[in-house]
């Protein structure tokens, strides 16, 4: 095989969308998650969480309950990826690495009080999982913030460090126990070299991505630029990745042997997707534009006088490529979902194949949010607004 190979865009998006779980037949959660790597957590609720809508995407069948199931199970557990994270429990010694840098550093995020750390894990191994709402006091003396405000910072220092895990959450908030008592029995718990660490994360990308740039790989991760481009200069030199790239690019892309060669087996996908702005597949903005042609901000970090379209709005997948946007606003108590507006992109004219895809997929959509009703409040034309009032009406 070459040592450098070009893809047409068309064939790096659909391994990607494979890869990504999009085109394929709905997976199990575990299994969905296993391939992803990690599905990050998000509190913001504007439709479905993130974590919970990730899912959703790749099985249309999924609860929100599988979720609790899979942690009650421990079949996933929380830490940082890039972000706030699930993943899946068989990586847990990947996460060992960081948690021992984190462990040796004299500071992460906050100076650590080690006085307070000994108090929280005195009182969670004596009186069994806490949140942090358990450490806060009624106002007393001069420092009311005495024990709350420090003991929380202890709490994430101590699940960052290893020593606590989240062994549940109670409505969102997290419930923290010792980490011996949350991992199930004969997990793997030999910390990874350095290499080793850099190893599972190309190996992991990869898996989840189709094809990732060094840049990509280490996406958010302090200090391990070099260690990354090492490992990679060994696999591709051993011949278990293969170096590729785009037209018209200079990025040097990674993938295995195995994905160059299944690419003339992989269909093209021809579903609807209503993606959730923390989606893996989107969470990467450079990325997304220079192999999608998808230029998308979520919104909701700026100002509201400086937002082009809104405070959350979900891209549109339709096939292999990005046809729009959806601003939505769930009313639960009312049941209603509503499309505050819509945009597509320039160039794609909706069709009826795309207007009735684009129907289902909502209309499901807002079901999974708890609506039975899909109520359309702007639409790019006064016509475009009417037929897809007229249709989601059917649909109710």
């Amino acid at each position: 095989m070459k040592r450098i190979v070009e893809l047409s865009f068309e064939q790096a998006r659909r391994l990607i969308l494979h890869t990504q779980g999009l085109n394929q037949p709905p997976a199990d959660s575990v299994e969905a998650i296993k391939k992803l790597s990690y599905v990050q957590i998000d509190s913001i609720s504007v439709a479905a969480r993130a974590h919970h809508h990730v899912f959703w995407s790749r099985n249309p069948d999924y609860q929100e309950s599988r979720l609790d199931q899979m942690v009650s199970d421990r079949e996933v557990f929380e830490y940082w990826s890039h972000a706030a994270a699930f993943l899946p429990m068989e990586d847990y010694r990947f996460s060992l690495y960081p948690k021992g840098e984190i462990l040796k550093a004299d500071k992460f995020w906050f100076e650590k009080d080690k006085k307070v750390m000994r108090h929280v894990m005195r009182r969670i191994k004596a009186e069994g999982p806490l949140q942090s709402k358990d450490f806060e006091h009624p106002p007393s003396g001069n420092n009311p913030w005495y024990e709350w405000k420090p003991t929380k910072v202890a709490l994430q220092q101590l699940f960052m460090e290893g020593r606590l895990m989240v062994s549940g959450r109670q409505g969102f908030q997290k419930v923290y126990d010792l980490t011996e008592r949350v991992l199930p029995e004969g997990i793997d718990l030999k910390k990874p070299t350095l290499k080793g660490f850099s190893s599972y994360l190309i190996d992991r990308a990869i898996q989840a991505q189709g094809l990732v740039t060094e840049t990509e790989i280490g996406y958010l991760r302090k200090g391990l630029k070099k260690p990354i481009k090492r490992v990679l200069d060994e696999k591709v030199r051993g011949m278990s990745l293969i170096k590729v790239t785009l037209p018209g690019s200079d990025d040097i892309y990674y993938t295995t042997p195995e994905y160059l060669n299944s690419l003339d087996n992989l269909d093209k996908s021809e579903q609807l997707h209503l993606l959730s702005p923390f989606d893996n597949l989107v969470i990467q903005r450079k990325r997304l534009l220079n192999i999608f042609d998808f230029d998308y901000l979520i919104e909701c970090y700026v100002p509201e006088k400086k937002r082009i379209y809104g405070y959350y709005v979900l891209p549109i997948l339709w096939g292999e490529r990005f046809a729009g946007r959806l601003d939505p606003k769930v009313d639960r108590k009312a049941g209603i979902f509503h499309i505050r507006n819509l945009w597509f992109e320039e160039g794609f004219v909706p069709d009826d194949e795309f207007l009735a895809s684009f129907i289902n997929k909502t209309t499901e959509f807002a079901r999974f949010c708890g609506c039975g009703q899909v109520v359309v409040d702007k639409a790019p034309s006064a016509q475009l607004k009417r037929e897809l009032t007229t249709r989601f009406k059917k649909q109710s």
